[in-house]
């Protein structure tokens, strides 16, 4: 055999460098490993918007020099590209991973102390619950999906709310806080069980210092700083309520806020609260915010009878003060408003604001937005109403740095987690981003960015996920009580069916040989009468009855004739009135 018969020529095809085809050919033979290319999924998950829209404020000094010393363009370039690099890496916004889990807007966030897991409530009436240590660069979604309404569906009054506001204890990380759009606040589990519910209050009752809970609807709620078992709750019947969580039959404190704006009638809808302690140790303060632009302050530990400090029209009346936090001295408030202001307060000389900007507002579309301070309160995080991230100085409240999250859809809520040095957003079209830096920060949307994309499977999309129980071959092996219980539209006394799932209506013996129609009306006597006016029927047999009467002919002859009195044309006005005796 000569040595041109010997070679094995293949035919590769002739395809350009750049040619996309190229990643559809195999690069080699044999088993291939499965090692995370962690560098590549990184640079996919990079901000494009960030390199090409972020603003950041620089000193006036770098500016005047650069002007007043001149230099190549070579030089300008790579000093821009500096800047850029400086700013990515003070921030935690290089890059981002994006969650669509929500069907509406997004309007509260919260990770536990740990940063492992991440909660979200929407307008959709629903909470996802994010386990970063399950997800893939393929699997980014939810593990669970919870109405906090879900148990009370089976009764004939089904409800829904909307979430308001979500948080997690941050002394304990097993449960959070849960306040929808309903007088009863809820604590939940990490796992997204109801624990305790607060009570409600009588609505009947005028006093509010009467009654046991919330008589209208509970607005947000924050933990105590210091006590893990403690929470406040604000609603619109014009009450903070502080609650022992271990005692859901009645709050543990009432602090009742008498506006003074007139034509409210001395009431005004709570619309946020906060409550901050000196990292350093000290008194701890409780400030809140209601609708008629009243700011109030009390002290933490009592007593709660009257404010220690007020400032009327803190904000415009009328105008939702949704955002307010407290930095970790327990010094400064800032607050947010409608009014489409962000304003700073000293709690020591708590009167006027120390700084005040103009920062466009959203409480007239999503009164939930809020404002947070950084960790250590080095700085401050806000949305706005143009999807922008922005973090101001907490000195003077100017904006050091703004990057486009979701462009041209609002940004309703932010978040920003001191262990892992992550930032959460949420926005109106559904979408949360955690924006990160690999260098920066650590585990979370990191640890996820980092592992191995999983392969797809047709169990990975819940819209063609089915009840295996259903598709059981009949070979099969079942253990028997294995499969789950299929009642009447239940799976568990007070619990749905998954409603992704067709509900299969149960086979009954007489529904397997049930009859048409034809069938009943030809064979079974009197069935049509099933589909016949009883008022028609009757009437078919009246002159029948008249003609030859069955039950009245032995009285035909003696029945006697109706007679009526003929009425005269002077009597059409009635009877004569009685006379009146004298």
């Amino acid at each position: 055999m000569s040595d041109e018969e010997g070679d094995i020529q293949v035919e590769a095809p002739d395809l350009a460098e750049d040619d996309p085809m190229r990643a559809f050919l195999p690069a080699s033979f044999g088993k291939k490993s499965r090692d995370a290319d962690v560098a590549a999924q990184m640079d996919r998950s990079r901000r494009a918007a960030d390199q090409q829209t972020t603003q950041t404020v620089k000193p006036a000094g770098r500016s005047q020099d650069s002007s007043s010393k001149p230099s190549s363009d070579s030089d300008s370039d790579s000093d821009s590209d500096d800047d850029s690099d400086e700013d990515e890496d003070e921030y935690p916004t290089s890059h981002e991973m994006v969650i669509k889990t929500h069907d509406r807007a997004v309007t509260t966030l919260s990770l536990d102390p740990a940063g492992g897991r991440l909660i979200s409530g929407s307008i959709d009436c629903t909470i996802k619950l994010h386990d970063f240590s399950s997800m893939t660069p393929t699997t980014i979604r939810a593990f669970k999906s919870v109405d906090p309404f879900e148990g009370k569906r089976s009764a004939a009054s089904s409800e829904t709310h909307p979430i308001n506001h979500i948080e997690f204890n941050p002394l304990a990380g097993g449960f959070f806080l849960c306040v929808s759009a309903h007088p009863q606040a809820k604590i939940m589990s990490r796992n997204g069980d109801v624990v305790a519910e607060f009570v409600k209050g009588d609505m009947y009752l005028r006093d509010m210092n009467h009654t046991k809970g919330h008589v209208s609807e509970v607005t947000t709620g924050t933990w105590h700083p210091t006590d893990k078992n403690i929470c406040v709750t604000a609603g619109t019947d014009s009450t903070l309520r502080i609650w022992d969580i271990n005692n859901k039959r009645c709050q543990k404190e009432v602090l009742v806020f008498k506006s003074k704006a007139p034509g409210t009638a001395g009431r005004s809808r709570m619309t946020a609260v906060a409550w901050g302690t000196p990292a350093q140790g000290g008194n701890n303060i409780l400030v809140s915010a209601a609708l008629d632009g009243t700011l109030a302050m009390w002290s933490g530990d009592g007593p709660f009878s009257r404010p220690t400090a007020e400032i009327r029209e803190a904000h415009k009346p009328n105008t939702w003060t949704g955002g307010i936090d407290v930095s970790s001295d327990g010094r400064m408030v800032v607050t947010r408003g409608g009014d489409n202001l962000i304003k700073l307060w000293d709690t020591r000389k708590f009167k006027e604001p120390l700084v005040s900007v103009e920062h466009q507002s959203t409480s007239d579309e999503y009164p939930m937005a809020n404002i947070k301070y950084g960790p250590n309160s080095t700085s401050i995080i806000t949305g706005s109403r143009t999807g922008h991230l922005h973090i101001l100085n907490p000195g003077n409240l100017r904006s050091e740095y703004t990057t486009p999250v979701t462009a041209g859809v609002p940004l309703i809520t932010v978040d920003w987690h001191p262990k892992i040095n992550q930032i959460v957003t949420g926005s109106a079209n559904g979408e949360t981003h955690v924006l990160y830096n690999p260098t920066m920060s650590s585990r979370g949307a990191v640890d996820v960015m980092s592992r191995a994309p999983k392969r797809r499977h047709v169990d990975d999309n819940p819209e063609f996920t089915t009840d295996m129980s259903l598709g059981l071959s009949g070979e099969s092996i079942v253990t028997p009580g294995a499969l789950p219980a299929r009642g009447a539209g239940m799976v568990a006394p007070g619990k749905l069916k998954d409603p992704r799932r067709p509900q299969v209506p149960q086979q009954t013996p007489f529904m397997r040989s049930q009859p048409d129609e034809k069938h009943i009306s030809e064979n079974i006597p009197l069935s049509r009468m099933l589909h016949e006016d009883p008022r028609e029927a009757l009437l078919k047999y009246a002159d029948v009855a008249k003609k030859d009467p069955m039950f009245t002919n032995a009285w035909k002859e003696t029945q006697p004739v109706t007679q009526y009195a003929d009425v005269s044309d002077e009597e059409d006005d009635g009877p004569d009135k009685k006379k009146i005796k004298r």
